[in-house]
């Protein structure tokens, strides 16, 4: 594990220091951010090991950031935060954490949280990529754009996350309750209308012919299905 690379992402520049000199002196290589903005953009360039996030960040809630960085990498998260209380740790894990120590904390114990987060890592990692390319579309995950042979499409929330699900199983079929339920929650399981009124507009704004699309294919009765990049 000496030689893993860790990206610290906090604003306070004591903190950094402190965890860079640790960490160096385990044998780690270090990244550093001030800001949420930063940290995303150093994870989708440098490709750290794990992710160490503080929660009170200048720009972006550590929260969010946690939520952009869940969208196309599986990248282990553990938050150093000042927040101790319990729903403050639930709503990080919730939000896709892997991981969360309260501040202060003991290096021994976050070299050793650090290890455990590379062990879960090691040999499964995400095969997601920051940008998702099939014939005219490009999707970047990291910068939150999409585009159809070179220019950019607007989507609606709700059409970017529909988009970014079918992204995450390009190739395989997702079903429309799972995809009901991580758009809309458990609650719209059977609210079907709304899945094809959203994938309707999303093919109106992909596909060249919304009536014969290339990429958002329907399987009927079942879901709906990317087409694998080529």
């Amino acid at each position: 594990m000496s030689g893993a690379t860790i990206l610290v992402i906090d604003d306070e520049p004591q903190v950094r220091r402190f965890l860079r000199a640790t960490l160096q002196s385990h044998g780690f290589t270090v990244l550093e951010a001030a800001n949420g903005q930063d940290g995303l953009r150093e994870v989708a360039q440098r490709h750290p090991d794990v992710v160490l996030l503080d929660l009170g960040l200048p720009d972006l809630d550590g929260l969010a950031v946690t939520q952009r960085l869940r969208e196309w990498t599986a990248v282990p998260i553990l938050v150093l935060s000042a927040r101790g209380q319990e729903r403050d740790k639930v709503q990080a894990l919730e939000h896709g954490a892997d991981d969360y120590l309260t501040k202060p904390f003991g290096t021994d114990e976050l070299v050793a949280r650090i290890k455990v987060a590379l062990r879960h890592a090691a040999g499964a990692q995400s095969s997601s990529q920051p940008v998702f390319v099939c014939g005219e579309l490009r999707v970047d995950l990291a910068r939150r754009e999409v585009a159809v042979a070179g220019v950019a499409k607007k989507l609606t929330p709700i059409e970017y996350k529909l988009l970014t699900l079918l992204v995450r199983h390009a190739g395989r079929v997702v079903m429309q309750n799972q995809l009901l339920t991580e758009v809309w929650g458990a609650q719209a399981r059977a609210e079907t209308h709304y899945l094809r009124v959203h994938m309707s507009n999303l093919r109106r704004k992909l596909e060249r012919d919304p009536a014969q699309p290339v990429y958002v294919l329907t399987e009927p009765g079942v879901g709906y299905r990317l087409r694998d990049g080529d």
